[in-house]
């Protein structure tokens, strides 16, 4: 958990008080998912995320969290006010099955999180 101490000061004191919430949304998935065997915590494209059985399911990416979703869970995300197809890149390529939804939806990532274990876990 020290670890995710730091990265919270680190990551507020570069961009402020939306990024703090999204460390925050993001430390409460990992105390939730990581305590279910196969799931650990990571990097991809040197993003903080959550795995299950060593594939990707939630990412934390500047001020939003990143759900690999698909149907209607997808859907429903990206409709979210500030959603939008994840572009860890940054140079118009999204990732069709991610959603980065703003922390300002908080309440919808214990729902959003629990689906994308299940789409990621199920594949």
């Amino acid at each position: 958990m020290a670890f995710l101490n730091i990265q919270a000061k680190i990551s507020t004191s570069q961009t402020g008080r939306n990024m703090a919430n999204a460390v925050d949304e993001y430390a409460k998935l990992i105390t939730q998912f990581c305590a279910m065997e196969g799931n650990v915590s990571g990097q991809m494209f040197g993003k903080a995320c959550i795995k299950v059985n060593g594939k990707a399911f939630v990412s934390q990416h500047k001020e939003s969290l990143v759900f690999k979703l698909s149907g209607e869970h997808h859907r429903k995300a990206l409709a979210l006010e500030g959603a939008a197809l994840w572009d860890p890149s940054g140079k118009g390529r999204p990732m069709k099955e991610w959603v980065a939804v703003p922390a300002m939806a908080h309440e919808h990532f214990k729902v959003l999180a629990q689906a994308s274990y299940e789409y990621v876990a199920a594949g």
